[in-house]
Parts: structure tokens; sequence; C-alpha cells
């Protein structure tokens, strides 16, 4: 593969530092170290009194435009955010209500999300999935939970979820040639 692929990924922690931040940066550098990538990081807890101040996409400061707007344009997102009252957060879901509603079709998207604990696992499959399936972006097949007991401090620190993201960046490998194999055509036929 000789194409470069536009990762972005996005925390939805509000927080900083941040679990959720760092599951997210090591998801990428997993990524990074098997494809070569372009990266972009979104991180809510640096954009959230810009992203709060506007209902209207016409009214963002241009920071948080050109987030939107590398979100738009990616190969691949990666997102993730952190688990609260059972869902991710509002702030999190305001973001994504600004991204052009067909901005993300077959856009592969590596879900990921952390907790205080497993029980909050199924976010992945009950909240994150539904809602890139509204965009109609390709949800990839294994997602990545983390709860606190998987951090040292704010560093992934467990071997079960390194384990994790290998498999979710395993799992994810055939679905990126796929989608630079097509793109690389069409670019040949342009």
């Amino acid at each position: 593969m000789s194409k470069t692929l536009k990762v972005v990924g996005v925390s939805g922690s509000l927080r900083r530092p941040s679990r959720t931040s760092a599951l997210v940066k090591q998801l990428v550098h997993s990524l990074a170290s098997v494809l070569p990538i372009d990266s972009h990081i979104v991180e809510l807890s640096d954009i959230a009194p810009r992203l709060t101040a506007t209902l209207d996409r016409a009214e963002l400061s241009p920071n948080v435009q050109a987030h939107i707007h590398a979100i738009e344009s990616a190969d691949l997102l990666v997102v993730a955010s952190p688990v609260y009252r059972a869902s991710y957060t509002g702030l999190f879901k305001h973001l994504f209500d600004l991204v052009h509603h067909e901005a993300l079709i077959d856009v592969p998207v590596l879900l990921a999300a952390t907790g205080g604990s497993e029980r909050h696992a199924l976010v992945i499959d009950h909240q994150l999935r539904p809602l890139f399936s509204f965009f109609q972006a390709r949800t990839l097949s294994v997602g990545v939970y983390a709860s606190e007991r998987d951090f040292d401090a704010y560093a992934v620190a467990s071997d079960a979820l390194h384990e994790r993201i290998a498999l979710a960046v395993s799992r994810a490998l055939p679905s990126l040639h796929f989608a630079v194999s097509a793109d690389e055509s069409v670019t040949l036929a342009a």
C-alpha cells in the first residue's frame, strides 16, 4: 500500500489528562506502527468552550471548523468517549451534530470507550455503533473498551488492553487495505 491514510482520532473526554485521550492516542500509534498514516487528534477538552458557544456550524471558530473538516475528510476515524450515564458525552454528540450527515459515508470507524468498570462496555454497541450507522459509516467489527484498572495514571498499562488494541488494529487492516485499493482504482480511472 503506497497511500498515506488520513487518520483522525476523536476523544470525547472533557478532562485533561484523560484516559480516553490516552486510549485514542494509543490506538492511532498502533495503527501508525503498521500503516503509513497522517494523524490528527481532536480533543474535546481543547475545543469545548468554543464548541458549546454555538448551535450553528457557520458560527464556529476557525479552529473548531478545521477539526470538523478533518473529521469529514478522514480516511479512518478512531473515536472514543468516556461513559457517562450509560452513553457517550453530550458534547461528543454535539460535535457530531455539526458534522455533515453525508460526510462519513463508507468511512471506516474504530470505536472505543472508557469507563469506571466493565459494566459500561456495551456502550460501544448500543450507543456508538448506532450513531455512526446514522452517518452510513463502516464501523469496524472490533471495538476497544477500557476501564480504570487498564491504566496507570493516564497511560495504557494492562496487557489485556494492549491485546485488545492489537486485535482491533489487526482486524481493521483488511478494511483499510480495501479502502485504499478502491481509492487507488478510482484515481486510476479518473
